[in-house]
């Protein structure tokens, strides 16, 4: 018997060096799929920016596993996209990432060396093109508005002036403000104390007596000239 199972034994080591291939033969293949592999991202909250933009973006992380992955990687992929401000990050097991994002909005058209730039809630400058045509934002005048438009803008807000009753800004270097609104009145602020001049025109421009008038002047405090 011990003779047969030597022979036995002696056949089957034959067979397999004759017929072993290192191509062939994988004792431990290697995984090429990760654990939980991404395959499906969702995008939500998105209004200015284009889907497929942000898609295109994030092509780098398809395949790779969910459980790695961290909003800092998906926001340095989404860098210096226009009117992106910020981003939430779901994990939806196994395969799937949510990403929200939080878009500023334009609130001006500014005029600069020729040129016209879109200025968003954060006081970025865009260039401007046809697809913001459909927006209706007051326009920017003057050399180094940028730099304090959005302060402005916001104390504007914040004191309930009517916005979209503003046609122009125009500004001077000086540091103060002209509103042109689309009833053709004009009102000139100071270069200082502003928010009690804006809380002041709000007034006047709710009273009747004000309505004929097309300029109002508040450029000097305590003394209204109107025109």
């Amino acid at each position: 018997m011990k003779k047969i199972y030597k022979i036995i034994t002696l056949t089957i080591v034959f067979i397999f060096l004759t017929t072993y291939s290192p191509n062939v033969l994988n004792v431990f293949p290697q995984k090429k799929n990760f654990l939980f592999e991404i395959q499906n991202i969702e995008i939500i909250n998105n209004h200015l920016i284009n889907e497929k933009r942000i898609r295109k973006r994030l092509r780098k992380i398809n395949n790779k596993s969910i459980i790695f992955i961290k909003r800092i990687d998906i926001e340095k992929s989404l860098e210096s996209i226009e009117f992106l401000e910020k981003i939430e990050v779901k994990k939806k097991y196994p395969n799937t990432i949510v990403v929200k994002i939080y878009e500023t909005k334009p609130v001006a058209i500014l005029f600069k060396n020729n040129n016209k730039y879109l200025v968003d809630s954060s006081s970025n400058l865009i260039p401007y093109s046809k697809n913001f045509s459909a927006y209706d934002l007051p326009n920017i005048f003057g050399d180094g508005a940028e730099k304090d438009f959005i302060i402005f803008y916001n104390q504007l807000k914040n004191n309930n002036f009517i916005i979209k009753e503003i046609e122009n800004f125009y500004y001077f270097q000086i540091g103060r403000w002209d509103l042109q609104l689309f009833d053709n009145k004009t009102i000139k602020f100071p270069s200082n104390k502003i928010e009690k001049a804006i809380q002041q025109s709000v007034k006047l421009l709710n009273q009747k007596n004000f309505k004929n008038y097309n300029i109002i002047d508040l450029r000097m405090h305590g003394k209204i000239v109107a025109e």
